[in-house]
């Protein structure tokens, strides 16, 4: 019976989901230390939301380097449960992600972390081009591998307006390329199962990285 005291072992190798795996995969309230890090930056001062509304997550993601890294994001907390079920997915099936992290390492520049493929949810901004607020600014929007799924609106001229500068060559959407979002794919399917809208859906422009959640 000796072959008994590596059972525990032999079945997290069988195991499509180890438990030190699911250890990568978290949600509290934002720690003193990333709030201090968020002020000025993703955080400032408004009448719309709180730290209290928000969360502190850590994933787990892949990459085409078929490495596991650690991601970290900041949502509401009405979504936090559901971001955590769709990177456990995204995990466990290998979806490339580059990296998840905070927004506030690229001083709540958008253009800067979407040129850099940066995954990421909350920053109080407004949406590009208007004054209206973003879900992002409520942590209840997603941005995924955004360089390769870039904001395509139109100017009245009807030229085209592609954000961030440097996804032009992932505009046209009938190519292929690495951690292009398409209709159907795990991704899409996830974030719709668990009640998110996509931004490449949109009609008069389209936002192939964005996911949002409306609440009731």
């Amino acid at each position: 019976m000796k072959w008994f005291r590596f059972l525990p072992f032999y079945l997290l190798t069988l195991l499509p989901f180890s438990a030190s795996a699911q250890e990568g995969f978290s949600s509290q309230p934002v720690p003193d230390s990333v709030w201090a890090k968020m002020q000025g930056k993703t955080f400032v001062a408004n009448p719309h939301i709180q730290r209290s509304d928000l969360r502190y997550l850590r994933v787990l993601h892949w990459d085409y380097d078929e490495q596991t890294h650690q991601g970290e994001l900041v949502c509401n907390r009405l979504i936090a449960d559901k971001l955590i079920a769709i990177f456990r997915e995204l995990y466990r099936a290998h979806y490339p992600i580059q990296r998840i992290r905070l927004a506030d390492e690229y001083d709540a520049n958008d253009e800067l972390q979407m040129r850099d493929n940066n995954t990421s949810c909350f920053c109080y901004r407004t949406v590009s081009g208007s004054q209206h607020l973003s879900y992002h600014a409520r942590g209840l929007a997603i941005d995924v591998n955004p360089l390769y799924n870039p904001y395509i609106r139109y100017a009245k001229d009807g030229s085209p307006i592609i954000e961030p500068a440097n996804a032009k060559p992932y505009a046209d959407r009938s190519k292929q390329y690495r951690y292009k979002i398409v209709k159907g794919d795990l991704l899409h399917r996830l974030f719709l199962k668990h009640g998110f809208t996509w931004g490449g859906a949109w009609r008069t422009m389209k936002d192939y990285q964005h996911f949002e959640f409306h609440t009731k």
